[in-house]
């Protein structure tokens, strides 16, 4: 049985899991090392129970304790109730969703469960921005993406922002990481994945062409700035962009990722 537990200083070690949520570093260290991952407001602890996360336990200020009472006594983690400034000083900044859950992560399946039976796959290189990975998940579970493959210098889905901006869509959707980025792509082609990079390039195809079909699809996304890398485009078997007027040159990766979820799957989205 759970345990509702008052806590009044910040420092107290049982909330070390919580500690300084603003330090990415601190936060990359103690999460790789525990094994864990932090959840933030009711909706996405609750689809991360349902997704079957373990608790360790949780953390609130006692106006969201009616709300997740449920979840608390069905978890049997102890849950920690703070007063909200108190809390702040814990996290290291307002925690306006009122309540966190510190989980233990699963273990990832091999790329090729992940993408077995899979007709629509999303393909991240090396995103480095959490907000960005968030959304894509966010945009790939909306238009029924059945998985989102990783690059290994990809950020991680699970890290505390890209769960926020995801709204918890990264537990709906299957996800694993390549072993390594120069034949990443080989066993996604084995599988019998056409592999298309999205590019801004005007000597692409327009996006539209590529929809529908009974293709199984791999839709190659590149990093912030540089975009996919010039291997990763050789080894595609088809480059696509999106048409946007001329007087902007490209979208944002998490903007055209959604564009091109909604498009490549529109064959297959339900009525």
């Amino acid at each position: 049985m759970s345990s509702f537990v008052r806590v009044e200083t910040p420092a107290d070690p049982r909330l070390r899991d919580y500690a300084d949520l603003k330090d990415v570093t601190l936060r990359r260290s103690l999460e790789a090392a525990e094994g864990l991952f932090l959840a933030e407001g009711e909706k996405v602890i609750r689809r991360a129970v349902e997704a079957g996360y373990p608790v360790r336990s949780f953390l609130m200020s006692e106006r969201w304790l009616e709300g997740l009472r449920d979840v608390v006594a069905a978890s049997g983690a102890p849950c920690y109730v703070m007063a909200p400034e108190q809390l702040e000083k814990v996290t290291g900044f307002a925690v306006h969703r009122g309540a966190l859950a510190s989980m233990l992560r699963l273990p990832l399946p091999p790329v090729e469960k992940a993408v077995a039976g899979a007709r629509r796959v999303v393909v991240l290189e090396d995103i480095v921005d959490h907000t960005n990975v968030g959304a894509i998940f966010r945009s790939a579970a909306a238009f029924g993406v059945d998985a989102v493959i990783l690059a290994p210098r990809c950020a991680d889905p699970l890290y505390r922002r890209a769960v926020k901006v995801s709204m918890g869509t990264v537990f709906a959707v299957p996800y694993a990481r390549m072993d390594n980025w120069y034949d990443g792509l080989a066993g996604l082609r084995a599988a019998g994945f056409r592999l298309l990079a999205l590019t801004p390039a005007a000597d692409a195809v327009d996006l539209d062409a590529c929809a529908g079909g009974p293709d199984r699809l791999a839709l190659l996304l590149g990093t912030e700035g540089d975009g996919l890398s010039a291997r990763w485009q050789e080894q595609a078997d088809l480059r696509a962009r999106i048409p946007i007027s001329p007087a902007v040159d490209s979208l944002n990766v998490a903007a055209a990722a959604a564009v091109a979820c909604y498009v490549l799957t529109r064959d297959q989205s339900p009525a």
